[in-house]
């Protein structure tokens, strides 16, 4: 299993065991408020290449 596998799998596992623990409201608080903040830590020049990498790979 490659590295992108493995985290995607542990992902849906925590996510899984949230919502058994937690209310749904709160997981889902977690589940998207983390990505978002670890998004709004990044520097602008951070976040412009990672927008590029990402249209890089849609093909624009």
């Amino acid at each position: 299993m490659s590295t992108n596998t493995k985290i995607a799998v542990g992902g849906v596992a925590v996510g899984l065991l949230l919502l058994i623990w937690l209310p749904w409201w709160a997981a889902l608080l977690i589940v998207l408020g983390v990505p978002a903040a670890a998004y709004l830590a990044l520097d602008p020049s951070q976040r412009r290449r990672l927008r590029d990498r990402r249209r890089r790979q849609l093909g624009r």
